[in-house]
């Protein structure tokens, strides 16, 4: 209901949404050529996909873990507020860091047998 298309369901029966990626085929039918300089075009050439995709549930669901994320990071970084996030940025006291590929790799988890990764808890 919050995006645009219509449901229809699979053959095991699971509730699906059309998908239309912006540089698809059938999107560039429709007029997003212009965004990929080919609407002059006579030949087009598909830099996207088109498919289908999972009901997942309504937003409404995950709202409360992407707030509870953005405190943490928040949290992480000092900042009691959006006011004092934005304070800290102007000031120049804010610092983002780029981390290679293998840092983000070394950061994440490693050196175990197994563990179980879950992502919130409902």
């Amino acid at each position: 209901e919050e995006t645009p298309g219509e449901y229809f369901y699979a053959e095991n029966g699971k509730r699906l949404k059309r998908y239309r990626g912006m540089g698809s085929i059938d999107a560039m039918k429709k007029g997003s050529d212009d965004r990929y300089f080919g609407s002059g075009s006579v030949v087009k050439v598909a830099q996207g996909v088109s498919g289908a995709v999972q009901d997942k549930g309504s937003v409404h669901r995950y709202v409360p873990y992407l707030v509870q994320g953005l405190k943490h990071g928040m949290q992480d970084i000092g900042a009691k507020s959006v006011e004092e996030l934005k304070r800290q940025l102007y000031a120049g006291e804010l610092r983002f860091e780029l981390r290679s590929p293998a840092a983000q790799r070394e950061g994440g988890v490693h050196g175990l047998h197994s563990f179980e990764r879950k992502l919130f808890a409902a």
